[in-house]
């Protein structure tokens, strides 16, 4: 956690540290990893004071200092030392050296350099009086032997706290290493196919089963691709209305056993991030989404948009401009929750419930995106979560209805929806300037007051941002009485040039709550300030009433990306809940 610039408090011992590069983007994640997502007691890991080791046997004192050190037991004796992490040397071949010699001269078997990009994993050995140093694919989580990696069962698999750094590590290591699929993007898919393998694996694998998704410390990497590849075969044809069956997984059986390495003991699906957002932020850089204005909304965002619209089991929910599905699948998750909560209070079976699930699934959820490939990625982990892929369109938004496919205009349809929650691309780069879209909406002709203080509409704009057109559509799409969540930039509430939408506001519905996003929120990829806003859709406005108002300093993470402890969001979800039933 942050102090100030210059100082940060270290997550080990909790004594301040200097600010560096090396521990904010390496030691501290790391030892995150090391107590959140692979339980050693923080009792057992030293970090400050720094552990030293000898830079040679005849030497009398120990002058090597070690960044993260972790020993058998909370006694930190030397002869309990189990493994050394290295964190310092920015060069990957340097900072190897330096580890096997932390290595040999202590009594660790095992040594991890990391950088917060890439990762190595050495294992230490004696034969004949030598020593040897072997690569592994993973490190144990605590109490593990290295025989038990990759030997677990389905039930042993735990949410991932820290995907974002888990994404890095993998993506830093195909980049260079994996051939003929450079490009982010294509690295990209070759990630989502993965992903879905996971979350497949996840979903029909029972308790006390074995995974397939997993690599043993000494399996053949030719082996595990095998398994992955039959896993894939599953998915395709389970799902072959969403996933094409062209797509392919051609990564080498090296790069794909890192992958398999680096997340086999994590449950994706139930981990608090969207898997697939975070591989997206991770391998699709900033350029290429600030160009599509594709910034994915933080899952803490989400959750709190979704809590404070409060969505009913037999309610029908639209995004209609969904990206790879965030907001689509946690209006999902919480549905579930509800009929979990109902079916046992009436003691249903577990059959009962899992019915209604899906009936949820395919019947309340529907998304809209114009963006072909993260359309299919919104349909597939749809699928893979629980069905509803049916609901998902590849579509633009924002053209006439009678434009769309026969399918999309029987299940999207104006006035159809209790619904919707979205977070609609932003940036003055991507105006809108086609004629025929501009003039369906108010908003596409100027608006100026007559005499009587009203707006009227002058002539046809030459272009408008669309997320200003995107507010009209939601409120075209909402029934009278339904409610809309919308993440937009601060100007519309603010700028004097744009007081005619806010009258459009006044004059369609009853707004409910508005709240103020950290510019921390969408960093690093942009600065843009947000705000959320909820509104009730009705003809018959009041005309004075409350309106709920938070500022959110802390959103969960700096303006870097990295996570930090303060996060104002859910404080702010349980005060609007408890304002709401005054």
């Amino acid at each position: 956690m942050a102090k100030n610039d210059k100082i940060i408090i270290d997550f080990i011992s909790g004594v301040e540290v200097k600010n560096t590069p090396e521990e904010r983007e390496a030691t501290q994640p790391f030892s995150k990893i090391l107590v959140e997502d692979y339980d050693y007691p923080i009792a057992n890991i030293q970090t400050r004071p720094q552990y030293r080791v000898r830079e040679r046997p005849s030497a009398e004192k120990s002058s090597y200092p070690v960044d993260i050190a972790i020993f058998k037991n909370s006694k930190k004796k030397d002869e309990d030392l189990e493994i050394v992490v290295e964190c310092k040397q920015p060069d990957k071949k340097s900072g190897i050296k330096q580890l096997k010699d932390y290595l040999k001269f202590s009594d660790a078997s095992i040594g991890i350099w990391f950088n917060g990009e890439e990762k190595f994993i050495l294992h230490k050995t004696y034969s004949k009086g030598k020593v040897f140093y072997n690569e592994l694919p993973a490190f144990p989580k605590y109490g593990e032997r290295l025989e038990d990696i990759g030997n677990f069962k389905r039930k042993d698999l735990k949410p991932a706290r820290n995907l974002k750094t888990l994404f890095k590590t993998i993506r830093n290591f195909l980049a260079p290493n994996v051939v003929g699929a450079t490009r982010d993007e294509v690295l990209a898919q070759q990630m989502i196919n993965l992903i879905f393998c996971k979350i497949y694996d996840e979903r029909f694998t029972k308790p006390e089963d074995a995974p397939k998704f997993r690599l043993g410390t000494d399996e053949d990497p030719k082996v595990v691709k095998d398994r992955i590849l039959k896993i894939f075969e599953e998915v395709v044809k389970k799902f072959d209305d969403v996933i094409d069956k062209n797509d392919k997984i051609t990564l080498d059986k090296i790069s794909l056993a890192f992958v398999v390495g680096e997340i086999q003991r994590f449950s994706l699906s139930d981990s608090s991030r969207d898997a697939i957002a975070d591989a997206f932020e991770v391998f699709i850089g900033p350029s290429l989404k600030g160009g599509q204005g594709q910034f994915f909304t933080p899952r803490n965002v989400i959750r709190m948009i979704v809590e404070m619209i409060n969505p009913n089991e037999d309610e029908l929910v639209l995004d209609p401009a969904c990206g790879s599905g965030g907001f689509l699948v946690e209006t999902l998750k919480y549905q579930w929750n509800k009929i979990e909560k109902n079916g046992s209070m009436l003691k249903w079976p577990e059959s009962q419930i899992e019915a209604e699930k899906q009936k949820i699934a395919i019947r309340n959820i529907r998304g809209i995106d114009k963006d072909n490939f993260l359309s299919k990625v919104a349909k597939a982990y749809m699928a893979l979560l629980g069905d509803g892929r049916s609901g998902v369109f590849c579509e633009n938004s924002l053209v006439k209805f009678s434009e769309w496919q026969s399918k999309t205009k029987i299940e999207v349809q104006p006035e159809k929806f209790d619904i919707i929650i979205t977070n609609p691309p932003f940036g003055s780069k991507m105006k809108i300037s086609n004629k025929e879209i501009l003039s369906q909406y108010e908003f596409g002709y100027m608006r100026k007051k007559d005499k009587a203080g009203k707006f009227v509409r002058g002539s046809l704009k030459k272009d408008e941002v669309p997320q200003i057109l995107f507010i009209e559509r939601c409120f075209e799409l909402l029934k009278e009485g339904g409610r809309l969540g919308i993440v937009l930039p601060d100007g519309i509430f603010g700028n004097d040039k744009m007081s005619y939408i806010r009258d459009y506001l006044i004059r369609h519905g009853q707004l409910l709550a508005i709240i103020d996003i950290p510019i921390e929120a969408f960093a690093p990829h942009t600065t843009t300030k947000t705000s959320v806003l909820i509104f009730k859709k009705t003809s018959n406005p009041k005309k004075n009433y409350k309106v709920f108002m938070s500022i959110a300093k802390f959103c969960g993470h700096n303006r870097r990306g990295d996570l930090i402890d303060e996060d104002d969001l859910p404080i702010i979800t349980k005060k609007f809940l408890q304002w709401s039933k005054q």
